[in-house]
């Protein structure tokens, strides 16, 4: 009995480590619409992936650091007159566009991050952009895809995201894009 148990747990774990592996989901058609975190694709068709060592690489052509983090929420049972601050830790000279990667974007808020992206390249769709969030994020794919989708062809996808970077660097605390937050000056 010990033995047939042993190998039924050694057979789910087999199954289940081979599911969780990043290689194994396949990209979907579009945009991902499911949940934000999970395992993704290790491809993205039109950008290229890249770990730490390929983000390091493109820091001389200065790049554009695109995070799509979402932003913290107010935990729950927080007493009020309780100060919150929260904080956002990036990349340092990241833009900080929050969950700019959900699918669907309402049409008014996808036509801004266009828009905004287009401002921020100066228009220039051969700029690199380094598309990130955290680990096992959809919402960094979806940006990556997004931009490919609009022409961009020098779109690198971090899938490592923050995490990956303080491996080796600082980072630095980053405010909501104005623009994207609606604060700015470019409406819907």
């Amino acid at each position: 009995m010990a033995v047939v148990c042993a190998v039924a747990l050694t057979l789910l774990l087999a199954i289940a480590g081979s599911r969780a592996r990043a290689g194994d989901v396949p990209e979907p058609p579009g945009l991902w619409t499911g949940a934000m975190h999970g395992e993704t694709p290790a491809t993205l068709s039109g950008a290229t992936v890249v770990d730490l060592a390929g983000v390091e690489a493109l820091l001389p052509e200065h790049p554009l650091f695109l995070d799509v983090g979402p932003a913290p929420h107010k935990p729950e049972g927080l007493p009020t007159g309780r100060l919150w601050l929260p904080t956002h830790r990036s990349i340092p000279g990241a833009v900080w566009m929050p969950n700019a990667g959900l699918a669907p974007l309402e049409a008014g808020r996808e036509a801004r991050f266009i828009r905004r992206i287009a401002e921020l390249s100066k228009g220039d769709k051969t700029r690199p952009i380094v598309v990130f969030c955290q680990p096992a994020c959809w919402g960094s794919w979806n940006a990556g895809k997004r931009l490919v989708g609009e022409g961009y062809t020098r779109v690198h996808w971090f899938p490592a995201g923050i995490n990956g970077w303080q491996d080796l660097h600082d980072t630095a605390e980053v405010k909501p894009d104005a623009v994207w937050s609606g604060d700015g000056r470019m409406a819907d």
